[in-house]
């Protein structure tokens, strides 16, 4: 999960920010200091250049997506990733950063190849749990929670579908994981159990971003440009 610095003998953790303009942003920092990482909330666009992995957390989808074109963050959002940022959205996360929504609203940013439906097993009160069996996640199946979720319809070439809830009632199995390089998008919300194998996956693809030399000579390009 971790590396050692320059001189062979202090590790250095990877650097993760969680989006803390709107949503559940409290409860992935808990996350992840479980798991001993201290993260950051990110409220400006420059703590982008600093930070290793984003996660954007569960929320008001339509209200985030406003809030980073209001603080100017799409732009050098979709910079960071395209340079090789590691970046997670958790629900309402993962619609922001889809392709495309079978819904008219919000106009999602266009950071992973997936097309999403928003709320598709309806309201709050129609929220539920279910047992998740998680590529890439070792041991028993994950204790998953939806909350007015999203699911994932259509995947574009490389992206790898992690995750598929199981049929329920009348609904066929559906895609609620998926990942493309370090780019991962989850329908549940991991944040809100004590399970924290999810934001240890995250941290492994920040890692790979924090000892990604091409990433670092081209942050350090930008930063003399």
């Amino acid at each position: 999960m971790s590396s050692l610095n320059g001189d062979g003998a202090t590790p250095q953790q990877p650097r993760i920010g969680v989006l803390a303009l709107q949503g559940d942003f409290a409860e992935h920092i808990h996350m992840l200091s479980e798991i001993g990482i201290t993260a950051v909330e990110v409220r400006k666009v420059q703590q982008l250049s600093e930070i290793d992995g984003m996660i954007i957390p569960g929320g008001e989808s339509t209200t985030i997506v406003k809030l980073l074109g209001m603080f100017d963050f799409v732009d050098e959002l979709r910079s960071q990733v395209e340079s090789g940022m590691a970046l997670w959205g958790t629900c309402a996360g993962m619609i922001v950063i889809a392709r495309e929504l079978a819904d008219p609203y919000p106009t999602p940013l266009n950071l992973l190849d997936i097309r999403v439906a928003r709320n598709y097993f309806g309201r709050q009160v129609d929220s539920f749990e279910s047992e998740l069996e998680i590529d890439g996640v070792e041991g028993d199946h994950m204790r998953a929670v939806f909350i007015r979720a999203p699911i994932v319809i259509d995947t574009g070439i490389g992206v790898e579908i992690l995750a598929r809830v199981p049929a329920i009632d009348d609904r066929p199995e559906q895609a609620v994981a998926v990942k493309k390089g370090r780019v991962l998008a989850t329908s549940f919300h991991p944040e809100l159990t004590r399970d924290t194998r999810m934001h240890s996956l995250f941290v492994e693809l920040a890692e790979e971003a924090r000892s990604d030399s091409v990433r670092r000579s081209t942050e350090e390009t930008r930063s003399i440009v």
